[in-house]
């Protein structure tokens, strides 16, 4: 009898993702821990949610938010921004596992004209984005594995250590790659697992710096990067000034 042989994929993702709490800090925040070696240049396969597109071009639809996007989303009627100001787009993105596939997000009318243009530079560039998705009120809620990666817009709560809505809750800030590009100030790095992405001269796929493409797309639509502030560092984020 012929073995077979099962070939594992170089971009397959961990079975553990996302199912080990992390002990909790003071803040709520999860236990900063450090990054498990198959994270430490985490080059994961995106997970399809919607149709991978047909073509290598960019591929991009724009509307209001369907029923069921909203229900499985962190919007209630609490939030800073009503459901008529906002807009559901799916794009076209190069994954880490060097297939293109569909993504999705929330946001601000007002800017969705903008993001299309911003993803479709980094569509063009190639700039690997490992999951772009809308985020549930259950996920803000839920205890923190310190593992995630998803590129998102609108989510609806305050922002980091503030009791203010967060640019997110207008759909108004945009987070690339927080693994690849995370939060830090002080001792918190958000996500927790992700302390290997700190050193920005270490530079992995992915990850943003200054002045390259991420930032000059974003920066051609007139929004700011988190990469340039003084008092923290949010490498993942972009906002329209202010946010």
């Amino acid at each position: 009898m012929l073995e077979t042989t099962t070939t594992v994929s170089p971009y397959a993702r961990p079975a553990w993702l996302g199912t080990r709490p992390l002990p909790l800090r003071p803040d709520e925040h999860g236990e900063v821990q450090p990054t498990p070696p198959e994270l430490a240049d985490r080059r994961l396969e995106t997970v399809d949610l919607l149709p991978p597109p047909d073509t290598d071009e960019f591929v991009s639809t724009s509307g209001p938010v369907p029923d069921e996007v909203l229900a499985r989303s962190s919007w209630v009627p609490e939030c800073p921004v009503a459901v008529d100001d906002l807009v559901y787009i799916t794009v076209s993105h190069w994954g880490f596992d060097e297939e293109y596939h569909t993504g999705e997000i929330i946001v601000n009318a007002a800017v969705g004209d903008d993001v299309v243009e911003v993803f479709r530079r980094l569509h063009a560039a190639q700039f690997p984005i490992e999951q772009m998705r809308v985020i549930t009120k259950e996920e803000i809620d839920a205890h923190p594995t310190g593992d995630w990666n998803d590129t998102t817009s609108f989510v609806c709560r305050p922002a980091v250590g503030s009791d203010r809505w967060s640019w997110h809750a207008f759909g108004l800030a945009i987070d690339i790659n927080p693994f690849h590009n995370p939060y830090l100030k002080g001792d918190l790095v958000l996500p927790e697992l992700a302390s290997a992405y700190l050193d920005r001269d270490d530079l992995r796929p992915g990850m943003i710096g200054p002045d390259d493409i991420v930032v000059e797309a974003f920066r051609s639509v007139g929004w700011s990067w988190g990469g340039d502030w003084n008092s923290l560092k949010d490498w993942m984020h972009f906002s329209e000034p202010g946010g």
